[in-house]
């Protein structure tokens, strides 16, 4: 099978289409993917600068959709099945997966495969961010940083359907604001001057949460944003530098900086997987939340696929089309 490969750690360049064996099925689902997700940690992976550092050479990839192949007796998959699958830190951009059954999830029909590759890690972490972590309210406002990128594009079209009123997109031009837009925000700002953009958008109240996967610069007007009782989701840091925060600016507004660690969540949690599926799904099969729209790449563009998320001009989320 073909597959994406890193055998040195000098960045996207380094990621090269090669053959390599099929994987093991014993025990295991087996799926012929179609599609796989490229996501922030893929690029710090190719760097050797993620928590979690393989070995090379080593086949990236978190996220894959595609058809069952075959699954052992007992799981709730068979073959012929349209799935998403979470291979949780690599493997996933192969055209062959071999995963337990508990990270596969019937894909609705009405979801592409190159939409089924690019929701999980996204849209599970924002569902996670906005309603375990940020208990985002009915009516409640939502600003989200990055709003153009994978996370962003998330929060846009996730936020209505779980209840905010107004989801306020923050990003760095005027074409990434139409990306933000599209998929959903009801107000789009830009990156210089937001706080006072936001101020005038909710009459100088503020924002009931901020969702923040950029870091660098911005965290301290992000709190100065929030409403009174507002939070902070700190999700990731694509901006490069990891803020520090004076914890007594929490205390003027009551505000607090809550961190979203979906990944080691759902793996100290058991269950909650699954459980976050069953809400997502539903709301994607409903049409309450649309699939998304991800900017997809030929395999053999793996490459300028990591590079466009490291160069932050990737279009909301990155999907590697796995076959012809």
């Amino acid at each position: 099978m073909r597959a994406v490969q890193i055998s040195q750690l000098d960045g996207p360049t380094a990621a090269r289409v090669v053959d390599i064996d099929e994987p093991a099925g014993d025990g295991l689902v087996v799926i012929d993917v179609h599609a796989a997700g490229v996501a922030f940690p893929d690029v710090l992976q190719s760097r050797g600068l993620y928590q979690h550092k393989p070995e090379p050479p080593f086949v990236p990839g978190g996220e894959a959709a595609g058809v069952v192949r075959s699954a052992p007796d007992g799981a709730h998959v068979r073959a012929g099945d349209r799935v998403a699958v979470l291979t949780m830190l690599n493997g996933g951009m192969a055209q062959v997966i071999a995963v337990p059954p508990g990270q596969v999830f019937k894909l609705p029909d009405t979801v592409s495969f190159e939409a089924g590759a690019g929701l999980l890690f996204n849209d599970l972490t924002v569902l996670f961010a906005l309603t375990t972590r940020g208990h985002l309210s009915e009516g409640g406002t939502v600003l989200v940083h990055g709003a153009a990128g994978g996370i962003g594009t998330s929060t846009l079209r996730l936020a209505g359907a779980l209840g905010a009123a107004k989801v306020i997109a923050v990003v760095s031009s005027e074409a990434k604001a139409e990306v933000a837009r599209a998929a959903g925000a009801t107000d789009v700002v830009l990156a210089d001057g937001f706080r006072g953009a936001v101020a005038e958008l909710t009459g100088g109240r503020g924002v009931d949460l901020v969702l923040d996967p950029v870091g660098g610069d911005r965290v301290t007007d992000s709190l100065r944003s929030l409403a009174p009782g507002g939070r902070l989701l700190v999700v990731g840091f694509t901006g490069g530098d990891i803020p520090t925060v004076k914890v007594n600016r929490l205390l003027l507004n009551n505000i607090d900086v809550v961190g979203v660690g979906w990944g080691a969540w759902v793996m100290s949690h058991p269950g909650e997987l699954e459980r976050q599926w069953e809400v997502l799904e539903e709301l994607l099969a409903s049409g309450k939340v649309a699939a998304p729209q991800p900017d997809v790449f030929a395999l053999d563009q793996a490459a300028e696929a990591l590079a466009a998320l490291e160069n932050r001009t990737a279009a909301g989320k990155v999907v590697l089309r796995m076959r012809d």
